[in-house]
């Protein structure tokens, strides 16, 4: 188990910001007939566009599970994946 300390906390926003834009793009490439925008995702869960951008903008330094859990169901992804450290393949963000 990996915890993260105070020094990291930064990190683990810019991880979850570059996922949720990374699984929103996916979904798109997968869904082009139902494609998702920030503002759409945000209309979808309740939460206003500037939430999503400074998401995923990596910009935002606290988000709560709710949000998270929102926007998981939505995508089709499991939560526990918008907090896995990943390389992003060239050309998706």
């Amino acid at each position: 188990m990996r915890l993260y300390l105070d020094s990291e906390k930064k990190d683990i926003f810019k991880i979850v910001g570059s996922n949720v834009r990374y699984y929103r793009q996916l979904y798109n490439l997968n869904h082009p007939k139902e494609m998702i925008s920030q503002a759409k995702l945000a209309e979808i869960i309740g939460v206003s566009t500037g939430l999503i951008g400074a998401i995923e903008a990596e910009r935002l330094q606290g988000v709560s599970v709710p949000v998270l859990w929102n926007i998981s169901q939505v995508l089709g992804v499991p939560i526990d994946k918008f907090f896995e450290e990943q390389k992003i393949p060239v050309g998706v963000n």
